[in-house]
C-alpha cells in the first residue's frame, strides 16, 4: 500500500445508519464502497487501454457490448438500458455508425424503428474488449467459489434500483438464445439508414 494510500482519511458520514445484528458497521460500508470502487476501476482500465488506440470512451463500449449481446436492439430500448440522453447517444452512434463497427435499419414492421446491428469489425472489436473482462470475471468468481455465484448475482442485482431489478434482470439473466439475426456468413447486407 503506498505513503498516499495510508494517508487517506476515513471521514464519518452521519446518514449511513449502523447494522450491527449483521456486522455492517459504517465502516464496513465503506469498506465495500471502496471495493465496489476499485474493482470497477480495474474491470474498465483494461477495455479504457484498448479504446484509447480507437480514440473511443466508455459509452463506445457500452454500446458496442449491448448492441453486440442484442443484436436488432432498438435505438429506444439501447436508450433505456443505458439510462443516457438521446444526444449522448447520437453522437456515440453516428461514430461507431460511421466507422463500420455498427449498422443501422429500418424495423421490418415499422419503418421510424432504428434496429442496431454489430458489423463483423464491431463484433471482434467488441470481443476483444470484452475478453480481458471475462478473464477478471472467471478468475474473481473462481476464487470466490462455486457457492458464492449466487450469492454476488443476489448482491449486485440488490445494488440496482428496485424499479429497474426487472428489465435488468431481462437483460443480464443468462441465456442461450442471444442469436444473431445477422444472415450466415457473416456478412451484415443491410444498409446504414
Amino acid at each position: 500500500m503506498s505513503e498516499s494510500s495510508k494517508t487517506l482519511s476515513r471521514a464519518p458520514v452521519e446518514d449511513v445508519p449502523a447494522s450491527p445484528s449483521e456486522g455492517l458497521t459504517e465502516d464496513n460500508l465503506h469498506s465495500f464502497a471502496e471495493l465496489l470502487f476499485f474493482a470497477y476501476r480495474d474491470f474498465t482500465g483494461d477495455p479504457d487501454a484498448i479504446l484509447k488506440d480507437f480514440g473511443f470512451g466508455r459509452a463506445h463500449h457500452r454500446v458496442l457490448h449491448f448492441v453486440r449481446r442484442n443484436s436488432g436492439l432498438r435505438v429506444a430500448d439501447l436508450l433505456d438500458i443505458l439510462n443516457i440522453t438521446k444526444q449522448s447517444l447520437s453522437r456515440v452512434l453516428k461514430q461507431l455508425i460511421d466507422q463500420g463497427y455498427i449498422t443501422q435499419k429500418a424495423g421490418a414492421s415499422d419503418r421510424r424503428e432504428r434496429l442496431l446491428y454489430p458489423t463483423e469489425r464491431g463484433r471482434a472489436l467488441a470481443a476483444r474488449l470484452a475478453a480481458p473482462q471475462m478473464v477478471r470475471l472467471r478468475t474473481a468468481l473462481e476464487a470466490a467459489g462455486p457457492e458464492a455465484e449466487p450469492a454476488i448475482r443476489r448482491f449486485l442485482e440488490a445494488m440496482i434500483n428496485a424499479e429497474d431489478r426487472p428489465k435488468v434482470s431481462a437483460i443480464t439473466n443468462p441465456n442461450p438464445t442471444h442469436a444473431d439475426p445477422t444472415p450466415a456468413g457473416g456478412k451484415d447486407e443491410g444498409k446504414p439508414i
